[in-house]
């Protein structure tokens, strides 16, 4: 697999909503390059941390071989969606391997997961629900591509 875009994420309920608004993303992402997302259900634990741990561990065995990880971490590194822009098609130009991104649960990713990827990417400072954090990722992954594309559909601010 390479120059592929996976999305890991974490979930234990199904739903549908959130299916309606990432699916549009995920077809106009793959006029550009594959996509596909992974959820990862750990089976049930006794407490949070038990939880957290599980799910980090499912998460990191659902990443392919010769992934370049990237963890969604409100510390990770901000980016414009440009900058996004430059980052991704720099990637996609060097990396021969797919490019992951992985999203924890409500309870957030295990420490022993952020300790193994290469980078973290942070959409700022607010605690988002990972179902909007996942449909913001596909956003901001379609717009860096059709930036790089010449696509009409990012606006540079007035």
């Amino acid at each position: 697999m390479s120059r592929d875009l996976v999305v890991i994420w974490a979930g234990r309920h199904r739903r549908d909503e959130w299916e309606k608004l990432c699916e549009p993303l995920r077809r106009r992402i793959s006029r550009h390059i594959r996509i596909r997302e992974v959820v990862v259900k750990p089976k049930a634990s006794r407490g949070d941390l038990e939880r957290q741990r599980a799910e980090g561990e499912a998460l990191m065995a659902a990443v392919p071989e010769g992934a370049w990880t990237i963890a969604l971490d409100r510390q990770g590194k901000m980016r414009s969606s440009p900058d996004l822009a430059i980052w991704l098609q720099a990637r996609v130009d060097d990396w021969s391997g797919p490019l992951v991104f992985l999203i924890g649960s409500d309870l957030g990713l295990a420490k022993s997961v952020l300790s193994q990827v290469r980078e973290r990417m942070s959409f700022g400072p607010l605690t988002l629900p990972h179902e909007l954090a996942r449909l913001v990722l596909l956003e901001q992954l379609y717009r860096g591509l059709a930036i790089n594309a010449g696509i009409k559909y990012h606006r540079v601010p007035l």
